[in-house]
């Protein structure tokens, strides 16, 4: 393994993913066209869903650009996923051109006691099935009571999203899996003409 906080082991691109409290850092050694005495690089990244956003500008390096984000900094951040665009800016006068693109996904502080690890899928299933587990000792699906009325979503409606959820999570652990070099559980089917 690399030491990362050497800036000659920094990626030369933008990262795909992070983590909220850790310190990330890249640099970008394509854009010797753009003196970084004139120019400067710098990023716009915006959170989907939501009106969070990160600014980050490089730092010249030689003719390299790089981007150093501290972990007491990327605590602030919000996790989800961000489109993040990249600028480079002419000093002189502040003009700007957009050079690239692209998206990257904050996780959740690893380190945070309060973290369920949890996916979407997996949580949402475990509501599911919670949810059938405690409908085997109840069978009334609406209710009336003092002009409110309360409806349950029937079962069969329940078991086809169980169904859903239970693939999605399957495919997630089966990817994950295979990304830490373990093999799949699932079966391989082949013909031979």
């Amino acid at each position: 393994m690399e030491n990362q906080f050497d800036a000659t082991n920094y990626p030369d691109t933008e990262p795909t993913g992070f983590t909220v409290g850790d310190r990330v850092a890249w640099k970008r050694t394509d854009l010797s066209v753009y003196d970084n005495t004139l120019f400067e690089l710098s990023y716009k990244a915006l959170l989907e869903g939501a009106s969070s956003s990160i600014s980050v500008t490089a730092t010249a390096d030689g003719d390299d650009y790089l981007i150093e984000i501290p972990s007491t900094t990327t605590t602030a951040y919000a996790a989800g996923t961000y489109h993040w665009t990249a600028f480079i800016n002419r000093i002189a006068d502040s003009e700007r051109v957009e050079i690239s693109d692209g998206v990257f996904v904050l996780a959740e502080n690893r380190a945070s006691s309060v973290v369920d690890p949890r996916s979407h899928a997996k949580k949402v299933l475990d509501a599911i099935e919670s949810v059938i587990e405690g409908r085997a000792s109840k069978d009334q699906e609406s209710l009336s009571v003092e002009g409110m009325s309360l409806v349950r979503t029937p079962i069969e409606d329940l078991l086809v999203l169980h169904s859903k959820y239970k693939a999605m999570h399957v495919r997630e652990v089966r990817a994950d899996r295979i990304s830490r070099g373990l093999g799949h559980s699932g079966k391989i089917l082949t013909r031979f003409k």
